[in-house]
């Protein structure tokens, strides 16, 4: 996606295209007039350049979709779009007519700057959404490239260690603090295992309260575990050394499992600390039983179908190649008396080639 330039800056560019156009005609009036049509042309262009470089919101993947309109609001990003489209028509459009009108003119100058004047009005009273669409454009941009393939989404409270662990099984590395939130949004990593890889989404913690008191940081966690997840890894911290009780945390699984179809592996984290009885545990500050729960959560993984290949046997349908029939024929000698057997032609001399 372009950078998408302010009103200022579209209209210096504009005016340094046309003037280069109106130095190729030498008739002062002719000049004037090629010089409006071409800054028309030029703020025309530059604004249809911005919309295009936007892709169509209702062909991303759901989770994109969703993301865009937790951090911008899809519809204000439309509106916004829908806003430049009308400066781009109008500017085209006024530069024509004012062009024409040039024609009749008896001073072209005076035409050239009402059509300045008039062109710059327009464009100005979108800057605001120029500037809007570019803050959506360097937001989209900074969103991680989540593939489409075998994905485990880390999920659960602020600060019970989801950073910790998928620091330690993939290729990702987020930052881990003692503090809640540490977690800005979304972070991806990846693991190889033989010939296949598997994606490991980390997502912001989650509070447990309703969906409409929930920040855009929690919003987007929960947009990954709807929309990309093929498994989910809960963890909890029966320490409660991330300051929220056991009872809220539990509460949150239950609502995250009401949420999804998909497999959800509960762990219980900080056992250098402390145990939990009837939950898989492990630690992510010393490593313990951290293989394990990656073990287990790559039981999910679909294994690939192997390709046999299939031995074809003889078709049925297939027609048995015919055998050769031997005819014996018989010859008996002719009869001396038989006049009916067939005498040698003489051959004919061959005439000569005359030159």
């Amino acid at each position: 996606m372009p950078t998408v330039p302010t009103a200022d800056e579209i209209l210096d560019r504009s005016f340094r295209r046309a003037a280069r156009k109106m130095k190729e005609k030498t008739n002062k009036e002719r000049a004037n007039e090629e010089f409006v049509r071409a800054v028309g042309a030029a703020v025309h262009d530059r604004m249809v350049a911005i919309i295009q470089g936007f892709p169509e919101f209702n062909e991303l993947s759901p989770f994109y979709r969703e993301m865009a309109d937790i951090l911008f609001g899809i519809e204000k990003i439309k509106q916004s779009l829908g806003a430049v489209g009308w400066a781009a028509k109008h500017t085209k459009m006024v530069g024509n007519q004012i062009a024409v009108q040039s024609r009749r003119a008896e001073d072209t100058l005076i035409l050239r700057k009402r059509a300045v004047a008039r062109l710059a009005s327009m464009v100005h009273q979108i800057d605001k959404d120029l500037i809007f669409l570019n803050e959506v454009r360097n937001g989209l941009r900074q969103l991680p490239n989540v593939e489409d393939e075998f994905t485990i989404v880390i999920a659960g409270y602020p600060n019970v260690g989801k950073s910790s662990f998928i620091r330690r099984v993939s290729s990702a590395d987020p930052q881990v603090a003692s503090y809640p939130f540490t977690t800005k949004g979304i972070i991806v990593g990846h693991r190889d295992t033989g010939r296949h890889r598997t994606q490991f989404v980390d997502t912001p913690g989650i509070l447990d309260r309703p969906v409409e008191e929930r920040n855009q940081i929690e919003k987007q966690a929960l947009s990954a575990i709807m929309n990309v997840a093929h498994a989910i890894l809960f963890i909890i911290d029966p320490s409660e050394h991330c300051g929220y009780p056991m009872e809220v945390q539990l509460h949150l699984l239950e609502e995250v499992k009401a949420m999804v179809t998909v497999p959800v592996l509960v762990v219980a984290n900080k056992s250098d600390l402390i145990t939990a009885d009837g939950y898989t545990t492990m630690s992510t500050a010393d490593g313990t039983g951290v293989d394990d729960v990656l073990a287990e959560l790559l039981t999910y993984k679909p294994i690939p179908a192997k390709r046999v290949p299939t031995l074809r046997g003889p078709d049925p349908e297939a027609k048995a190649p015919a055998q050769e029939e031997v005819i014996i024929v018989e010859y008996a000698a002719p009869a001396e008396e038989d006049t009916g057997a067939r005498r040698a032609r003489p051959k004919r001399a061959r005439k000569p080639r005359t030159r």
